[in-house]
């Protein structure tokens, strides 16, 4: 998927995030948005995955040539981030049969097999609610990371893993990030080393 960001700005009450960005971001590109604690990086994640609208500026979304309208985003978008909320009344088990009615898993890729790249099998069963931090990170990583979604956003993605899960975030964004267009928030560079792109986010921008 092609996003064509024209002028982009963010503001809230009178304060600027950001303004005056204007970039494309390609099929098969990797983009790590960067920037200090504050700056807008989270914020420029949700619009561009439909969840803000922009205060100025335009978005545009093209997939396969033809022109995709925002309320039609979510169901070619994948996004994992710390503050976003799983359903913990349910089981692993459950929670994965639920997800995949709305969101379809990569060719290949069954729900079986995404228990065992987790390393969650022994708690398949268990609810959610009862996951480690990490354990949760986890699966939100894996949800977006293995969901057949051409845009995948990340904000903060090894937040709560410790030295294992950071290495296996690592194995599995380079394994699923091919073809996609890909923007990652993040502060620390372990996260976005892979990236062939980057994005400074300041908390008043003009130009990209």
């Amino acid at each position: 998927m092609q996003i064509d960001a024209t002028g982009l700005g963010k503001r809230f009450q009178r304060d600027w995030i950001y303004r005056g960005l204007t970039r494309t971001f390609r099929p098969g590109s990797a983009t790590a948005v960067l920037g200090p604690n504050g700056a807008g990086k989270s914020t420029l994640l949700n619009t561009l995955s439909g969840q803000l609208l922009p205060t100025e500026g335009q978005l545009t979304y093209v997939l396969g040539g033809r022109v995709i309208a925002v309320e039609d985003l979510p169901q070619h978008l994948a996004f994992a981030a710390p503050y976003l909320e799983l359903l913990e009344e349910l089981t692993l088990w459950e929670m994965l049969h639920f997800h995949t009615q709305f969101k379809a898993l990569r060719p290949g890729i069954t729900r079986e097999k995404l228990v065992g790249i987790m390393y969650l099998e022994k708690a398949r069963h268990q609810l959610v609610r009862e996951f480690s931090s990490g354990m949760k990170q986890r699966l939100k990583l894996a949800l977006a990371l293995y969901a057949a979604a051409p845009l995948l956003l990340l904000d903060e993605p090894t937040t709560n893993l410790d030295e294992t899960g950071v290495a296996w975030y690592q194995e599995h964004v380079q394994a699923t990030r091919a073809g996609r267009t890909l923007l990652l928030s993040s502060n620390v560079p372990a996260e976005y080393a892979f990236c062939d792109e980057q994005l400074l986010v300041t908390s008043y921008q003009n130009g990209s």
